[in-house]
Parts: structure tokens; C-alpha cells; sequence
């Protein structure tokens, strides 16, 4: 049932975790707020289309705006109420994001009632890949890009291994650690109906060594239904970015995706924990994704811990339910503290691949001036996807793009190690950013 991982990969950090502050909490709902503020552009590709009107009632639940080509998703309204704005609002991918914005008022048709289950067997691939693009399904790991899309590869891509993420290598987050110690029957559940989508039988669960608990729970899961030969939980070394999808296909499977290459290349799906939740509530009950699960956390929050939030919920109304702040922050993270977003306001509202929000005080923000580098190599042995995080870095600084371009800055997974490494603390992340964005730029041009 257990089996241990081939190896680890190549390079990698070790963080402080600090998911103590919430790796016990139980999940509890965050309250309704009264006005929700839901962006259009919640996932990777085009943002949706609006089909409601200033003034339209609205039910829980309810398709509020329609997806916008193959790559986009589908929004639904998280609470009953009345449109009051469609209008430009700070989100988290802009300061002025479109979002239609909700008053709430009236009865939710499904929060905390017993609902009728789908027999979702009888139910054909289409279908059940139908189900998630109409619920909006996304990646819930912070990605966002839409599931029915990622679950539908071109026909000369055979697929024959689906891998879930329950690495959560982040530091911090312990969304999907609860996930797994909660509903692990559930998410089981959610991987056959996968495992249909796709047509395969192999699918293996990645779970860091911290994480014992939840192995747990899903080994006997796995085992009650019987399914111990379509469905392994791997160990995993305990390191960042453990959860990266190549490090984490590498890891268990020993197979190396090509550079520039997807995992579809070499037969395999990559699906996050908290996606798989979706897609079982989806398929299962024909529940949209207009609530998630996520962690609240820092040493300055009164209240941390794991909380079901209402897409479209600000961050400050997030705050204020938590109890407040023991003192004002210096940043707030949407995401991980490595590879998430810093927030410009606390008036950004919670969307789709939200898995937490960081608070963090001064002190746990140093500020340095960054020197030139020493070439000490240490970035060299923490990237985990054989870069010269160094030269790059300094071919960017002298606007050296032909060089940078033969250093492959696409292969970048953003995952910061090499910045974190760093002893002139050069933030070697953002030049590579910066690097591909001029690179798009000068290619489209």
C-alpha cells in the first residue's frame, strides 16, 4: 500500500514550516459576508462573461458568468442575493479586476443540507468532464488552470498515470494536510471518478513524510473500497518544492518531463488535492465551485487556522472574522510565502485558487540591500530544475538578453529556492520573471 518514492529530486531548500500554528485546526466556516465582490478573472485564460445585470436576484450557486473560449471557467454566485455592481474592484491578479458584486439576501439552497447524490457510475467520460466545465472547476493549488481542460489531452498524448498533489511542500499552508485528515473517502472518491475521466486504472498519491496522518487516513480508505491496486500512496522526502509537478513526477515515477515539455509528454496528469474535492462535489452532487477550503495564518492573526470562505469574500472581512491582527502587517500573502502573490490591499477578495492567506510582521521581513554575486554556486545546487540561476540573474542585470535566452529562463518554475539561498540575498527569482516577460514581449512583437 505504502511505498517508498524512487528518490527524491535534484537540488531543493528546507524552509522553516511553521505549520504549527494551524497543522491542528480543524475546519470551521468563516460567516456569510454581506456584500461579496467576485472577480471575472479567476483562473488561467480569458475572463469570463457576465450573464447577469445590475439588479438580477441570484441563488447560490447560480452561473453569474459564462466561460470565454476552451481556456476560461465558468463563475457561479456564492451566495443568495441581489447584483448590485458589475465594476472594476482590486483583485488578486489586478488593482482594477472586473467583478460583479453581491448583496446577500435570502435562503442558501445548499449549504448545511443533506444533498442528493449523483449516480455518477452510469455516467459516460463526456458527461462527467461536462459536470466539472460547468462547475467551474480549476486548480485549487493556486495555478488555476481549468480542470476539464487539463483532463481533456490531445489524442496523441496517451495518458496512462494520474499523480495528486498532496505534497503542500509550502511553508505555512495546511489546507490540504485537513483535506486529506478529513475527507479522505471523499477524495478517493473524487480520483476514480478521474481515473473514468481519463480511462486509465493507475493513479498514485504523493504525500510528504510530515504529513503522517493523512497518509494514513487514505491508506485505509484505499483499502476499505478495495482499491489498492489501482491507487498507491507515496512517502515523499519532505522538501520544497517537493509539489512542483515535475519534482513531483520525478519523485515517484522517475520520469523526467522534457524541457518546455508538459507532463501530458510523458503519460501523466498532475491534479491537486483540493481539486480533487471539487471535482467530487461537482460530479457527485452538481455543486459549483463558489466555496473553498483554505489556511489563514501568522503569528500576528488572533484566530488562525483552516476555514471554508465564500468566494468573493475580501480580505478584510477575512481579518475581522479571525479576530483581527495583533499588529499591522508588512505583507500579506495570497498563496504560500515562496511561490504565492504579496497583496497591495486587504480589499482583495478570496477567488478559486486561493489555498491561503499569510500575514506577516516586520520582523519576518528583513529588509537588505541586495550585492553582486559572489559565485558561490549555492543557487546552482538549490534549483531543482538544473539552472544557472546565477548567470542568469546577471545577464539580466547588464540587459543581456542573447545570453539570457540560451540559459533556458522558461525551464524557471518561480519557486524562489534560488533567491532563498542566496547569501547576497539577489532576488534571482524576479530577474528570471523579468527575463521572460521582456523574452514574450520581444517575440510577440
Amino acid at each position: 500500500m505504502f511505498r517508498k518514492a524512487f528518490n527524491t529530486f535534484k537540488g531543493g531548500i528546507h524552509p522553516s514550516e511553521n505549520k504549527e500554528i494551524t497543522g491542528t485546526k480543524e475546519f470551521s466556516n468563516l460567516s456569510i459576508p454581506q456584500v461579496s465582490y467576485i472577480p471575472l478573472q479567476q483562473h488561467i485564460g480569458k475572463p469570463a462573461i457576465p450573464v447577469v445585470e445590475i439588479g438580477d436576484i441570484v441563488e447560490e450557486g447560480q452561473l453569474i458568468a459564462k466561460a470565454d473560449g476552451f481556456i476560461s471557467a465558468n463563475v457561479h454566485s456564492s451566495v443568495p442575493g441581489k447584483v448590485i455592481e458589475i465594476a472594476e474592484y482590486p483583485t488578486v491578479y489586478s488593482k482594477k479586476g472586473k467583478c460583479i458584486v453581491i448583496e446577500a439576501n435570502g435562503a442558501f439552497s445548499s449549504s448545511g443540507k443533506t444533498q442528493e447524490k449523483i449516480l455518477w457510475d452510469c455516467l459516460d467520460r463526456e458527461a462527467l468532464l461536462q459536470s466539472i466545465s460547468d462547475a467551474g472547476i480549476v486548480g485549487m493549488g493556486g495555478a488555476a488552470f481549468p480542470t476539464s481542460v487539463k483532463l481533456s489531452p490531445p489524442k496523441d498524448k496517451k495518458i496512462d498515470t494520474l499523480i495528486i498533489n498532496g505534497a503542500e511542500c509550502e511553508p505555512y499552508l495546511t489546507v490540504d494536510d485537513m483535506l486529506m485528515k478529513t475527507f479522505a473517502e471523499d477524495i478517493i472518491e473524487g480520483i476514480r471518478i478521474l481515473l473514468k475521466v481519463l480511462n486509465i486504472d493507475r493513479a498514485y498519491i504523493g504525500i510528504e513524510k510530515n504529513k503522517p496522518y493523512a497518509a494514513g487516513n487514505l491508506r485505509k480508505s484505499i483499502e476499505d473500497k478495495g482499491l489498492t491496486d489501482k491507487i498507491t500512496v507515496v512517502i515523499l522526502k519532505t522538501k520544497y518544492p517537493q509539489g512542483a509537478e515535475k519534482q513531483l513526477i520525478y519523485s515517484i515515477l522517475k520520469r523526467e518531463v522534457p524541457s518546455g515539455g508538459l507532463p501530458m509528454e510523458i503519460g501523466v496528469v498532475v491534479q491537486n488535492v483540493g481539486t480533487v474535492f471539487a471535482v467530487r462535489e461537482a460530479v457527485v452532487f452538481g455543486k459549483p465551485l463558489f466555496e473553498r477550503f483554505l489556511t489563514v495564518t501568522g503569528k500576528i492573526v488572533n484566530r488562525p487556522g483552516n476555514y471554508k470562505v465564500k468566494i468573493g469574500t475580501r480580505i478584510s472581512d477575512i481579518i475581522e472574522e479571525c479576530g483581527g491582527l495583533s499588529e499591522d502587517p508588512a505583507k500579506i500573502i495570497m498563496g504560500g510565502p515562496m511561490c504565492g502573490i504579496t497583496l497591495f490591499s486587504d480589499e482583495v477578495p478570496v477567488i478559486k485558487g486561493t489555498s491561503g492567506i499569510i500575514f506577516l510582521s516586520d520582523d519576518e521581513i528583513p529588509v537588505e540591500k541586495y550585492g553582486p554575486c559572489i559565485r558561490c554556486g549555492r543557487c546552482v545546487a538549490a534549483c531543482p530544475t538544473n539552472l544557472l540561476p546565477c548567470d542568469l540573474g546577471t545577464a539580466v542585470e547588464t540587459e543581456r538578453y542573447d545570453i539570457v535566452e540560451l540559459l533556458n529562463p522558461f525551464d524557471c518554475i518561480m519557486c524562489s529556492a534560488c533567491s532563498f539561498v542566496c547569501p547576497s540575498r539577489r532576488p534571482l527569482s524576479h530577474f528570471i520573471k523579468t527575463a521572460q516577460e521582456k523574452l514574450r514581449k520581444r517575440k510577440s512583437a
